[in-house]
């Protein structure tokens, strides 16, 4: 099962860490993979991470040489489009709002809270649903993986 690390959280909501790229590299060498937030400007030709605003400026290169490990979350239509022109990047992304099911580009099935899940789904912020000393149960549920700002309690 994939252990997917939300906005680079480990023990929780760490707001100023949160789609920090040194933080998200941590993660990864820490064996997980991470949901980043992802936005892009179209004039300048720049990548931008951050939940609600851009905050940490990337390039094509920097996203591409992680593209293993992340869960990209377009924030905006030119971060999803720009995507879709590289599509043997092997790259996962998606964009959602509120949606109780979205797929993403490589048919994972990226799942609310509380909603019925597959083997091809991905289980989103699982504490919204579960007491944190519950996640020893979560490791037994038939999914891909599960996002969450507390990874740590999954190994």
């Amino acid at each position: 099962m994939k252990i997917i690390s939300h906005r680079a959280n480990l023990n929780g909501t760490e707001s100023w860490l949160e789609n920090k790229p040194e933080q998200i590299d941590r993660c990864i060498n820490l064996g997980y993979d991470v949901e980043v937030d992802v936005r892009y400007d179209s004039l300048v030709k720049i990548f931008w991470l951050g939940h609600d605003e851009p905050q940490y400026k990337v390039d094509w290169e920097w996203i591409y040489n992680r593209n293993k490990h992340l869960w990209i979350h377009c924030k905006n239509i030119t971060c999803l489009y720009e995507l879709t022109k590289n599509k043997n990047s092997g790259c996962q992304y998606f964009w959602h709002q509120n949606d109780d099911f979205t797929l993403t580009n490589n048919n994972f099935i990226w799942t609310y809270p509380g909603k019925s899940l597959t083997a091809k789904s991905i289980l989103v912020m699982p504490e919204w649903n579960t007491e944190i000393n519950d996640f020893n149960s979560l490791k037994k549920i038939n999914c891909h993986g599960i996002c969450t700002d507390y990874p740590s309690l999954l190994l």
